[in-house]
């Protein structure tokens, strides 16, 4: 009878410590992560103020909605929006309670999703597993105390060839309202050859 109930408490215990990970795992967190990125944004008052800066639009918007957090992403100057030079899918998850990664992928025929962030439905007759890892440009992200979010890419894996880069990194600042990215690429000397150099664009939520 000792056996059995000791038996009984050792599953009890294990049961309740797999349901707190689980819990941890999908809390609430990576929805308000979400929540804050997805919108059309502009650095249009960054740009006016500032000349360094150009005015570019960011639409996130969800897709694939029943597969987990995933967000289709298109980035162009404002003046030119039907012609994106970034289109991207990334991928949230929650890695640890107040931890997070956005995995970074590209689309098989991207000139043919433009615009899809209006309709997201586009997206249905694609699958996941047809997407391309962009390995090592994941961006980390930890929870701050005010509830917005901070991070950046991890060591010089993120590789770019964009004139004459090695590698490229991305530091980045999420809060209602506001998404702060800094992308910058680097060639084998550690110098910089392309991106901002003052400091991260300033994408405000329309």
């Amino acid at each position: 009878m000792k056996n059995l109930t000791l038996l009984l408490l050792v599953l009890l215990t294990g049961s309740s410590c797999n349901s707190t990970k689980k819990m941890a795992k999908a809390g609430p967190g990576i929805e308000s992560l979400q929540a804050m990125m997805v919108g059309t944004f502009n650095s249009a008052e960054q740009a006016a103020r500032d000349s360094a800066f150009f005015d570019i639009t960011l639409h996130m918007y969800p897709i694939w909605t029943d597969k987990g957090h995933w967000l289709y992403v298109e980035q162009a100057v404002s003046a030119m929006q039907e012609r994106p030079y970034r289109q991207r899918v990334y991928q949230l998850e929650q890695t640890a309670p107040g931890s997070f990664k956005s995995i970074v992928y590209t689309l098989p025929e991207p000139e043919a999703f433009i615009g899809a962030w209006k309709d997201p439905s586009r997206f249905d007759a694609l699958a996941p597993d047809a997407l391309e890892l962009r390995a090592g440009c994941a961006v980390v992200l930890e929870r701050q105390p005010d509830g917005s979010f901070t991070g950046s890419t991890q060591g010089n894996g993120c590789e770019s060839t964009l004139r004459g880069a090695s590698y490229a990194t991305s530091r980045v600042s999420i809060r209602d309202g506001m998404i702060v990215s800094w992308d910058q690429g680097f060639n084998s000397a550690g110098e910089q050859v392309w991106g901002a150099v003052k400091g991260g664009y300033e994408f405000k939520k329309q």
